[in-house]
């Protein structure tokens, strides 16, 4: 009798034990629940000492991936500027070494910056970079939202044929993305910095591809886009659009220290805070 009750302790114990995993692991399957993904832009190896050496991006890059891994995020997306010197296989191996020190299940993506392609690229760059870092534009959806990132170099160098072919992949993409949840897009330069009809200058996109663009942007109810180059941060908008430049990972250039973006997802809002290295958190709260 004693053996039999004891069994029937045990059974209802499992049965509870099971109740309670099997909620939990539904409330993590979610499709609403918030999740994040990190932005690094601008980790630049060889800006801090023109390109004689990379020890300070080398720790702060450790650094960031040793963070990235307790945090581990979503995925990780680098929007540019892995080097300093684009011909420095020194520089282009520091930056692939650490970077393959992330969770091989943490996805990475890239966006290429004007210092991995040249200030005026061309088809033998282009080659360069893609056998190096992979394709210079990626598309993917994640739990419900669409992430599209493309070569803002061919922009703003004015490369009429890959500009305008990029462009109408982009707009295509857009097009398949329009019931996504958020649309959020991700390239190197900046759009604009100040005010949107801004003069051209060297940290932005020229004024005549800036409204091609961002015309197509609101057009398709893109959320947010998140770039860099400024090696600081920038917050404006365009109508609903959020333009984000995130600063540096490596050398700053203004008030924001080297550090990195955590990019929270909602199902009706997208937040996001900077983080110098020192300031981030071992757990990203909701």
């Amino acid at each position: 009798m004693l053996l039999q009750k004891s069994r029937i302790i045990v059974s209802i114990s499992l049965a509870l034990i099971l109740i309670v995993a099997g909620t939990s692991l539904a409330q993590n399957k979610k499709p609403d629940a918030p999740w994040f993904f990190i932005q690094i832009t601008d980790p630049q190896f060889g800006m801090f000492d023109n390109n004689a050496s990379f020890e300070k991006e080398t720790e702060l890059y450790e650094r960031a991936v040793a963070k990235i891994n307790i945090l581990h995020p979503d995925f990780v997306v680098i929007t540019g500027d892995f080097v300093h010197d684009k011909n420095s296989a020194s520089e282009i191996n520091e930056f692939k070494r650490i970077t393959a020190k992330i969770n091989p299940k943490i996805p990475v993506y890239y966006t290429p910056g004007n210092h991995d392609l040249g200030q005026n690229p061309d088809e033998t760059n282009l080659k360069i970079y893609k056998k190096n870092f992979g394709s210079d534009k990626f598309s993917f959806d994640h739990k419900g939202s669409s992430f599209i990132g493309f070569n803002s170099s061919l922009i703003k160098a004015r490369l009429e044929k890959p500009e305008q072919n990029q462009f109408n992949w982009l707009a295509k993409k857009l097009k398949k993305s329009r019931d996504a949840q958020h649309i959020v897009l991700f390239c190197h330069y900046p759009f604009f910095n100040k005010t949107v009809d801004e003069p051209t200058a060297y940290s932005n996109i020229d004024q005549d591809y800036r409204e091609k663009y961002l015309n197509l942007f609101r057009d398709n109810k893109v959320a947010a886009l998140f770039s860099g180059h400024y090696h600081n941060n920038k917050l404006l908008n365009y109508g609903q659009m959020q333009l984000v430049t995130t600063g540096a990972l490596g050398k700053p250039l203004g008030d924001a220290p080297s550090g990195l973006r955590i990019v929270k997802i909602y199902r009706d809002k997208i937040e996001h805070t900077y983080f110098g290295l020192e300031e981030l958190p071992d757990s990203v709260k909701y």
